[in-house]
């Protein structure tokens, strides 16, 4: 019942920025978190962020400091602010929500693409 789209990816240069933005749209209820992922060719899906809704956020390592996810829970709609991008940050990002009430439930979005390079 729920539906992601994500939007924003594209080509940029090192040291550039990008936003990706994911709506979400269903039965979601108010008790979730979403988050970011990333995969690249070869390699297994990594976590890059995550929010809940009341706001609290993680993140991974290589993207700390570089990188700021927020959400919008009135449009149920999370965006990834990438800075300071670098070539290793190419991959397909991937956009999760996770319905924690009154049941857990798992959701993927079909990913965007971006790529880092000069």
């Amino acid at each position: 019942q729920v539906q992601l789209v994500e939007s924003g990816g594209g080509l940029v240069q090192p040291g550039g920025s990008l936003r990706l933005s994911c709506a979400a749209s269903g039965s979601i209820f108010n008790t979730y978190y979403m988050g970011w992922y990333r995969q690249a060719p070869g390699k297994q899906r990594e976590l890059v962020a995550t929010i809940t809704s009341g706001g609290s956020t993680n993140y991974a390592d290589s993207v700390r400091g570089r990188f700021t996810i927020s959400r919008d829970n009135a449009k149920i709609t999370v965006y990834l602010q990438m800075n300071s991008v670098k070539p290793e940050d190419t991959a397909v990002y991937l956009c999760n929500l996770v319905r924690v009430l009154p049941s857990r439930a798992d959701y993927w979005g079909q990913g965007t693409q971006v790529t880092v390079s000069s």
